[in-house]
């Protein structure tokens, strides 16, 4: 500790707060790149819970965890916590570790406490507990997005750009609350260069990205019977409907796109419309996702 410095009154205030719940409070410090103030601590299980706007359980990485802690003998890793609204603690990043001991008959974990109830949000970005795959990513998104809603004073979104990291996520997000069988992977390289932030409050930038998404499910209705159609042909490899997708990307050798989102779409649905399945060869298909 810099010689005179001394917590700031959050940190007394988090300190009575993490033994109000049970916790120990084990260390209070400066943490290395900024200085600022934050509390190692054994907070109790019972108290901690996941952000509600962050991806789900993975039942498997939650057992592998547990095989990973019980042959180490013990618990290296500890969470990020801060405070709830409605009391005890939320962890950004650590749910499946908490899942993992919780399982294990224990009753405290180990967590850096941070004052700042913002860190909930930032710190998903930086989360590499597990990797996502691009449903989690987006359901985690959308939910974060609810949760910001009613921030005061409103945010516009392109200001939440590094919570978020991909506008598109947003879009995807609310599909896959409805279809968690979307296959969003086919429309990345479309809507990363037209799916942008969106320079609105969120509650209207929301109700923007529900026409989004209904205009990117207008998209898909077409390509699911093309996909039918051959597969009736006999043509079965993986990358058909990313090989469909990637044939009517009007966007795809372009590295400055003036369309817009609606008009790329609506650009898709003609192209899509006009395409005779019976013409189409695999190969064709399969050169179309290599470009």
């Amino acid at each position: 500790m810099p010689e005179g410095a001394s917590p700031l009154p959050e940190i007394e205030e988090l300190k009575e707060a993490i033994l109000a719940e049970g916790g120990q409070v084990l260390a209070v410090y400066q943490e290395p790149y900024k200085g600022q103030w934050q509390i190692f601590a054994l907070l109790p299980l019972a108290r901690v819970r996941p952000t509600p706007f962050q991806r789900d359980l993975s039942a498997s990485h939650v057992e592998r965890l547990k095989e990973v802690i019980a042959k180490l003998g013990r618990f290296l890793d500890p969470i990020v916590a801060v405070r709830a609204p409605e009391g005890g603690f939320w962890t950004p990043n650590g749910n499946h570790r908490r899942e993992a001991l919780l399982q294990l008959g224990r009753t405290h974990i180990p967590a850096v406490v941070v004052p700042d109830p913002a860190v909930a949000f930032e710190i998903l970005a930086l989360n590499t507990e597990k990797a996502h795959n691009l449903k989690e990513k987006a359901l985690e998104v959308i939910r974060m997005y609810r949760a910001l809603l009613s921030a005061e004073p409103p945010r516009k979104e392109k200001e939440l750009a590094f919570q978020f990291e991909e506008a598109y996520l947003a879009t995807l997000g609310l599909i896959y609350e409805e279809n968690e069988r979307f296959h969003g992977s086919a429309y990345v390289p479309i809507l990363r260069k037209v799916d942008l932030f969106l320079d609105l409050d969120l509650p209207l930038a929301l109700e923007e990205r529900r026409k989004r998404a209904e205009l990117l499910l207008e998209v898909d209705r077409l390509v699911d019977p093309i996909v039918q159609a051959l597969r009736e042909r006999g043509y079965t490899p993986p990358f058909l409907r990313h090989g469909i997708v990637s044939k009517v990307n009007p966007v795809k050798r372009k590295k400055i796109v003036t369309l817009s989102y609606e008009e790329t779409l609506n650009r898709m649905k003609a192209a899509l419309a006009s395409l005779d399945p019976a013409k189409l060869k695999v190969e064709e298909l399969a050169a179309a996702v290599e470009e």
